[in-house]
């Protein structure tokens, strides 16, 4: 079974913890100017963003690629997998880097996390970039709505029971994790090592208890309470200046169920589609992301 030490990936970058919003989080960092945040999504981990690091710092910024809370080698508390919890994690992890804000790229899960970060914790983000994630109340209205996204994400009702979703994922060297990446790509990727990074980080015990739980929050949540508060509190249009990102073959995602998320946005919107990518465009399509998020960080004016 491997430990926390298969994430410390050898690199033009450096890894270190810091301590933020209660818990210790694990960073990976890379050059030197204004901060951005890259928030990777399931089933992955930091590495998730290893393309963007390097061409960021590149490019004049401070790319600091985080593992969220439960996953990789960040803390692993038993609670604390709802979107204000970790919308606050990352927030106080912006003060602690000693930036007064940054900007932030987020994919799947790591994109609700930062569209929540731009309405509860607006002043933090100077800009956002979301991939793969439609807002969530677009979302969280879409799933019931359309057959084919209802379908897509039936596996979030497997992930309610108990106890067994955890050792399907980690069954066989994780198979399920590889499974996963293949069905919601494009042909072609994942590559061997990258599906094995990924399968090797969700062995690292308690990762895969600590990813479902925020599943069984979105779920759960609708019925609750607190589901409603944050769907209350989201459907108040954010005013951060936002580039949305979606693969044109996005099998999880279906490019439609994004359509209307520009209704949250009060401020510039941005809509980009990557052609011939799945539901990982910043790993599948590399090149054309990193264009798209180093021309979208480099405006200077708020209302470019």
């Amino acid at each position: 079974m491997p430990d926390e030490s298969a994430v410390l990936i050898d690199g033009p970058w450096t890894h270190r913890t810091v301590s933020a919003g209660g818990i210790r989080l694990h960073v990976v960092e890379a050059g030197e100017g204004p901060l951005v945040l890259l928030l990777h999504g399931f089933p992955q981990f930091w590495w998730a963003w290893e393309r963007q690091i390097t061409a960021l710092a590149e490019a004049g910024y401070r790319a600091v690629a985080v593992d969220l809370r439960g996953y990789g080698a960040s803390d692993k508390p038993p609670r604390g997998y709802d979107l204000f919890t970790m919308a606050s994690d990352v927030a106080g992890l912006v003060r602690v880097l000693g930036a007064p804000d940054a900007a932030v790229a987020g994919h799947g899960v790591g994109g609700l996390v930062g569209w929540t970060m731009s309405v509860c914790h607006p002043r933090t983000v100077r800009r956002l970039a979301v991939l793969s994630a439609p807002h969530p109340v677009r979302l969280a209205a879409a799933v019931p709505r359309s057959w084919h996204q209802g379908w897509a994400v039936r596996h979030l009702l497997g992930f309610q029971v108990p106890v067994l979703p955890e050792r399907r994922l980690v069954a066989d060297g994780a198979e399920a994790v590889g499974r996963m990446l293949r069905r919601w790509s494009r042909p072609g990727w994942p590559d061997a090592e990258t599906e094995w990074r990924f399968r090797e980080a969700f062995r690292i015990p308690l990762v895969a208890h600590c990813s479902l739980e925020c599943y069984r929050w979105l779920f759960r949540s609708r019925f609750r309470p607190d589901g409603y508060r944050y769907l209350r509190r989201m459907s108040v249009p954010g005013t951060v200046p936002t580039l949305y990102v979606h693969g044109a073959s996005d099998p999880l995602v279906p490019p439609a169920t994004a359509r209307g998320t520009e209704r949250y946005v009060s401020a510039p919107y941005r809509l980009r589609t990557v052609e011939r990518a799945g539901h990982f465009p910043h790993q599948e399509r590399p090149d054309q992301v990193n264009s798209l998020l180093v021309e979208w960080f480099s405006y200077d004016e708020p209302d470019a």
